[in-house]
């Protein structure tokens, strides 16, 4: 499970760190250029996700392509060519990692245990499984951008990047398919706390390393939100354009 959290978020996150990096420095003089690849590629990388996340059913793949469109937000904040979209891009990485890291810890640990993947396999969780439940809840409210998790906080400073560009069009683009993911965060949900006819999965005992981590998670996605410093610190960090 530790692997594959890592190569599902950590090697993201470095991999667009030292994107953003290089992007703002040693290609700064064609930004011109690769500002319409990054349009073309966010409008692509958010729609193609969106598509196929909500046909998911298995909640492995189902985080699979959410992230795929969680890359997309990403792009729209790098596309602002500015120290903010810099600052906006390492600070929802930030907030990306514990979300992600959160969502997937329960589902493989629920996996890893009972062998079920599928998001009818967890009809009636909150009433065996609590913990887990809102660990999986507020990770998902995050990754969807509902107040106050972090995550709004993430997508606003994001998309605030991309207006710098006065290009609007990408920002009505970006808030439509926010919109559309809010819709499939939410059927998780509804499945989590949904009464079930059948035997819901059973009461999983966590071990200590795995519980602690989560909630290390949860507190990161809402303390990341309401210190308005680690904002302000990432961006006096942040490249300069």
């Amino acid at each position: 499970m530790a692997v594959t959290s890592y190569l599902s978020v950590i090697s993201k996150a470095a991999f667009l760190f030292v994107f953003v990096s290089v992007l703002y420095t040693v290609f700064k003089p064609i930004a011109g250029a690769w500002y319409n690849m990054l349009f073309l590629l966010s409008v692509l990388t958010m729609f193609i996700g969106n598509l196929f996340a909500i046909r998911q059913n298995n909640l492995k793949r189902f985080l699979a392509f959410s992230s795929m469109t969680q890359m997309g937000f990403i792009l729209v904040g790098i596309s602002g060519s500015s120290q903010m979209g810099s600052a906006s891009v390492i600070y929802f990485l930030l907030i990306y990692i514990f979300s992600n890291l959160a969502a997937f810890g329960v589902i493989s640990v629920v996996s890893a245990v009972t062998g079920k993947e599928n998001m009818e396999d967890y009809k009636g969780f909150y009433k065996t499984n609590p913990f887990l439940t809102w660990v999986l809840t507020i990770s998902l409210f995050s990754l969807a951008g509902i107040p106050p998790t972090a995550g709004f906080f993430g997508k606003f400073f994001l998309l605030m990047a991309g207006a710098s560009r006065g290009n609007y069009e990408l920002i009505v683009i970006a808030a439509v398919n926010m919109v559309v993911a809010l819709y499939y965060y939410l059927r998780v949900i509804k499945a989590i706390f949904m009464e079930s006819n059948e035997h819901p999965i059973e009461k999983l005992k966590i071990s200590p390393l795995p519980g602690l981590a989560m909630l290390l998670c949860v507190a990161g996605i809402i303390i990341t939100g309401f210190i308005g410093w680690i904002y302000d610190y990432i961006f006096s960090l942040s490249t300069r354009f």
